[in-house]
């Protein structure tokens, strides 16, 4: 395959996941132009990968600046036609990355494609989406409702692919966990929008991708792995707190200006679900800790 596909990792303290990410591109024998922004990192491991993988740039950013503007930077970095988003707990072969931007080259008018996401059990994740509204905050892909009841019509609403989609499908917009943008299309809309921080920034590109005239396309028979939250899990609250912040800051951008008078009432919503998730996780925690001291308590009178 001809180096025209610039892949794109941001990583946050995931160095053994994107050991394994770059492992499976093999970018010097594929021919892939691979480039890491490494925010906030640990320069030992840094150093380490860098001597494992002399072909990859590496970029390190003292400071955690987010995602979106991690990908706008490493995609300064280089001009080739088709840019591949991935995160460095993703596994993408290069026939998956070689199929991907076939498939924009033989699309003319689509703007961004993304595969089939499959976790380490083999499970789909649910990539395919369609733009955020009302009902994405209790139907959405990590909601309660879709969790407990994945078949409803409102999480159907939300994520309209099926498992079983063995075709190419247009839908609104698809993860930044793996996604390949055509060069042209990402920089009429200005690339990523560093305004969010972390989260929903992939819908946001989607969003202006549409606007701008160009579609998105789900390609079920190209496949990648994806480990979900390797770098955020090291910040749970952080994260969990900008994923409110940014769905709000996707509410703000792309209502209409009537649709604006209700940011009161949409910051209060999402302050209160960020509540109850803290609280939930926070009792989990505790509910765990209890246990596993009973039942260290309980093999000492056993011996």
């Amino acid at each position: 395959m001809p180096a025209t596909v610039s892949v794109v990792i941001v990583n946050y303290r995931a160095y053994e996941d994107l050991a394994r990410a770059l492992a499976s591109l093999r970018p010097h024998d594929a021919g892939l132009d691979v480039c890491v922004v490494d925010q906030a990192g640990d320069p030992v491991k840094l150093a380490s990968l860098k001597a494992d993988c002399p072909h990859v740039t590496f970029v390190a950013s003292p400071e955690n600046r987010g995602f979106a503007w991690a990908v706008n930077l490493a995609a300064s970095q280089n001009w080739h036609e088709w840019l591949l988003i991935l995160n460095p707990d993703c596994e993408a072969s290069p026939a998956a990355v070689a199929r991907l931007a076939g498939w924009l080259e033989a699309h003319p008018k689509v703007g961004a494609v993304g595969p089939r996401v499959r976790d380490r059990s083999g499970d789909i994740q649910a990539s395919a989406r369609r733009f955020p509204g009302i009902t994405t905050a209790f139907a959405g892909r990590s909601s309660w409702l879709t969790r407990a009841f994945p078949g409803n019509p409102l999480s159907r609403l939300n994520l309209p692919v099926p498992a079983d989609m063995t075709e190419a499908t247009e839908v609104d917009w698809v993860s930044g966990a793996c996604v390949m943008v055509r060069r042209r299309a990402f920089d009429a809309v200005g690339g990523m929008d560093p305004g969010f921080f972390l989260y929903w920034e992939d819908a946001d590109l989607g969003r202006r991708l549409k606007n701008a005239g160009w579609t998105t396309y789900y390609c079920p028979d190209v496949e990648v792995t994806h480990t979900v939250g390797r770098s955020s899990r090291h910040v749970p609250v952080r994260s969990a707190v900008a994923f409110h912040l940014s769905a709000l800051r996707y509410y703000w951008k792309h209502s209409s200006a009537i649709s604006r008078l209700l940011v009161p009432f949409v910051a209060i919503g999402l302050g209160v679900r960020l509540v109850l998730l803290l609280s939930w996780n926070y009792s989990r925690q505790i509910a765990r800790f209890v246990l596993d001291r009973l039942a260290g308590r309980a093999m000492q009178d056993v011996r």
